[in-house]
């Protein structure tokens, strides 16, 4: 196989150095640690660009990591289960801002409440749509529908729909990542540099990568991206299952 002049020697190294499933365990978990604030330090040295995503820097480095040392997906989510269970505390921890910002958001509620729909509903079946309409199976279809939703619940939105809950992990984690990257500088070319616009925009259409990247820029950001989360997620857990009923097949 190609590649197999740079995997096999290092596979064998790396077998007989950390051939231990307690060290193994603990390497993976302290190159993910390194390897992600790696990313963080390099996306602050570029001036916190939103391209230089540390998520998606963390992806590339740790799978050719992987690549390299014939490492199953398996054993490296052994590995890094804590920082997989530690996702659903950082998502809530996003309360803490929006308890500050309670105020503003409450006089924000009415125009807030109809972005949020037309976003989440647009979500949904936008994402429905184009799996059914380049013959994707209603499986497939229903795995997209929850892709802006943070990953815990999308994933859990998609069991109960029937769909493929790694398939819809994948596709929440890319929406994250690409909308961590471009929403921003969008939203700024079309002329909307409030806060509060930012902040609920990658809430709803990133979920936490997304929401992560505001929290760091502005207070304010980061209150409204909590909301957007959470609202998102229970919108979208109501449609889902209504929009199952429409789905042929």
């Amino acid at each position: 196989m190609a590649g197999d002049w740079i995997s096999g020697p290092v596979h064998r190294l790396y077998v007989h150095t950390f051939g231990t499933p307690g060290t193994e365990s603990l390497f993976w978990l302290c190159v993910t640690l390194a390897v992600f604030g790696l990313g963080m330090r390099l996306q602050i040295r570029l001036g916190r660009a939103p391209w230089a995503n540390p998520v998606l820097f963390s992806i590339v480095l740790v799978a050719a990591g992987l690549f390299v040392t014939g490492t199953p997906y398996s054993t490296y989510f052994q590995s890094v289960h804590i920082i997989n269970f530690l996702l659903g505390p950082a998502t809530v921890a996003l309360a803490i801002p929006l308890a500050d910002s309670i105020r503003l958001v409450t006089r924000s509620l009415p125009s807030m409440t109809l972005a949020l729909l037309a976003g989440s509903v647009t979500s949904v079946v936008s994402g429905v749509a184009l799996v059914l309409l380049f013959g994707g199976s209603h499986e497939v279809a229903l795995s997209m529908a929850p892709k802006a939703v943070t990953t815990p619940i999308a994933i859990a939105i998609t069991v109960q729909a029937g769909g493929i809950p790694a398939l819809t992990a994948a596709f929440a984690i890319l929406g994250g990542i690409i909308a961590a990257m471009t929403g921003e500088t969008t939203l700024r070319r079309l002329g909307i540099t409030d806060w509060r616009a930012h902040g609920l925009a990658a809430g709803i259409a990133g979920s936490g990568i997304a929401a992560a990247q505001v929290a760091q820029r502005d207070p304010v950001g980061a209150a409204f991206a909590a909301l957007g989360i959470g609202l998102n997620g229970l919108v979208t857990a109501i449609l889902v299952p209504v929009l199952l009923h429409f789905l042929p097949g």
